[in-house]
C-alpha cells in the first residue's frame, strides 16, 4: 500500500523559509510523477509544484522563482523549499503520487493517485 508522509509545516513570519519533506512507501520502484498542493481555508485545493520522471519541473505562477520542488529517489522522498514566504501562503499542503512515470508535469489534482494527509503552513505578517 503506497503511503505518503509530509513534515516540516510551521508558523513563519513573512518573508521566511520552510523546508517540506514527503515520506513515500509502498513501492520500490523511482522517478514516477510527484506534486505539491495546497488549499486555504475556503478555497478549492490547487497545484502548486510538480516534477516528473526526467525531473523536470513546473509551479503555479504565484510560486514561481520562490518554491523549488525536488526528489530523492534513493530515499523516496519529495521535497518544497519555499522562500519568501508571505501570508497568501498559508494553507494546508499536501504531497500527492501519480503512481505512474510521466513525461509532462502534472499539476492537476485529478492526476494523481495517492495523497498525504498534509502538513500545515502558517506565515504571519
Amino acid at each position: 500500500q503506497v503511503q505518503l508522509v509530509e513534515s516540516g509545516g510551521g508558523s513563519v513570519q513573512a518573508g521566511g523559509s520552510l523546508r517540506l519533506s514527503c515520506a513515500i512507501s509502498g513501492y520500490t520502484y523511482g522517478n514516477y510523477c510527484w506534486g505539491w498542493f495546497r488549499q486555504a481555508p475556503g478555497k478549492e485545493r490547487e497545484g502548486v509544484a510538480a516534477i516528473e520522471t526526467l525531473d523536470k519541473t513546473n509551479y503555479a505562477d504565484s510560486v514561481k522563482g520562490r518554491f523549488t520542488i525536488s526528489r530523492n529517489n534513493a530515499k523516496n522522498t519529495l521535497y518544497l523549499q519555499m522562500n519568501s514566504l508571505q501570508p497568501e501562503d498559508t494553507a494546508m499542503y499536501y504531497c500527492a503520487d501519480a503512481g505512474v512515470r510521466c513525461y509532462s508535469t502534472r499539476l492537476k489534482e485529478s492526476e494523481y493517485k495517492y495523497w498525504g494527509q498534509g502538513t500545515q503552513v502558517t506565515v504571519s505578517s
